[in-house]
């Protein structure tokens, strides 16, 4: 993801999540990173979608592994 002042989104395919308790773990975790405006679990796809501004790719995947799952980018 480009860094500027515009609001972009990345998306990653996240394994092993099934259940409310993974959205809100990864929401929380993900939410947490600096420029992230917004973050959609997709349980079924297995994606998150995240939002934001100079939002680094490898500081979410970094949260995505501390709420516990894998995450690579789509």
């Amino acid at each position: 993801m480009e860094t500027n002042t515009e609001t972009n989104f990345l998306t990653l395919v996240v394994e092993g999540m099934s259940c409310d308790h993974c959205r809100v773990a990864i929401t929380d975790e993900v939410s947490r990173v600096s420029g992230v405006e917004s973050v959609e679990v997709d349980l079924d796809a297995k994606r998150v979608r995240v939002g934001g501004t100079d939002v680094d790719e490898s500081a979410v995947i970094v949260a995505v592994d501390e709420a516990g799952y894998d995450a690579v980018a789509a």
